[in-house]
């Protein structure tokens, strides 16, 4: 509980030094978001067992003819989800989350994948599991998703990580729709964390094991430690890439931080790992933000 409270507190000073950023660099911000719409469509692909590379990827959104065969499916699945990310930028402010919300961004994402079941719940018979976690009766799914966002909306005045963290681990328990489920979970834990002032943040598929792993921790104990800190961190790396960009830094790799300042690169990634330095990845590398000498 004392980590997760440190994380909230260094993140509520990064939200706070963002806002002060931000003041009047609306189009910088602007420019942030859509950089990073490739990147937040390949880690949510991949999770899911994708092939398509970053570059694969960004030569999908970009319209550029790729050097290789790839299935119909995996090029929709990166443009559908390329829609939903920029769309959830804007809208997630405008509009409460809700569960025509839900349905509404579940036909975005499965559209010209699997128009059978895009846009609706689980029905009658159609059961899922996902390894060894079969997910609850059909029946239930609507009120259990309804009980899961009374839940999240009745605990505003909670630590942010610990609901993002909750909401997401209880929504792929129960596994609302018969594809897309991972995908949709992380979307609309942005569309939350926008909704409320705080950054989007981008699970990384290096991360793909210690994210199985919360969700068994969850399936066997029904704790949510493991995704408080992949919260945590995810929030931190959003905010240290922002504010290195906001606050006019200078940005470098930490292989030429090390170098330039004579200090071990390994003792460095370590520390980035952790997010005891204000090192963010970006397309795979850790990067560094300096502050320009005045």
């Amino acid at each position: 509980m004392a980590k997760v409270l440190h994380v909230f507190n260094t993140i509520s000073r990064l939200r706070e030094r963002y806002y002060a950023a931000s003041v009047g660099k609306q189009s910088l911000i602007k420019l942030l978001s859509e950089a990073e719409v490739a990147e937040q469509v390949y880690n949510s692909n991949a999770i899911e067992n994708s092939t398509l590379t970053l570059e694969d990827t960004e030569k999908i959104l970009l319209q550029i003819d790729l050097d290789r065969y790839i299935n119909e499916r995996e090029i929709f699945e990166a443009k559908n989800l390329a829609r939903i990310v920029s769309y959830i930028d804007t809208k997630a402010k405008e509009q409460e989350l809700t569960l025509d919300g839900l349905l509404l961004l579940h036909k975005m994402l499965i559209s010209n994948i699997r128009d059978d079941v895009a846009g609706r719940f689980r029905g009658e018979g159609e059961w899922v599991r996902v390894a060894s976690h079969i997910a609850p009766d059909p029946k239930e799914v609507v009120g259990r998703l309804e009980k899961m966002l009374a839940g999240y909306n009745a605990s505003s005045h909670e630590n942010i990580i610990k609901r993002i963290a909750l909401l997401h681990l209880t929504f792929e328990y129960i596994h609302p729709f018969v594809d897309g489920n991972g995908r949709i979970g992380r979307v609309i834990n942005n569309y939350l964390l926008i909704r409320e002032g705080f950054v989007p943040v981008n699970i990384k598929f290096i991360d793909r094991k210690m994210y199985y792993d919360a969700f068994n921790e969850f399936d066997e104990k029904g704790a949510t430690g493991i995704m408080e800190e992949i919260v945590g961190k995810a929030l931190t790396n959003s905010y240290y890439k922002r504010l290195a960009y906001l606050e006019g830094a200078r940005i470098m790799t930490l292989g030429e931080y090390a170098k330039e300042y004579n200090i071990s690169h390994s003792n460095l990634i370590n520390k980035a790992n952790r997010q005891t330095i204000e090192a963010f990845l970006e397309k795979g590398v850790w990067k560094i933000g300096v502050p320009q000498k005045k």
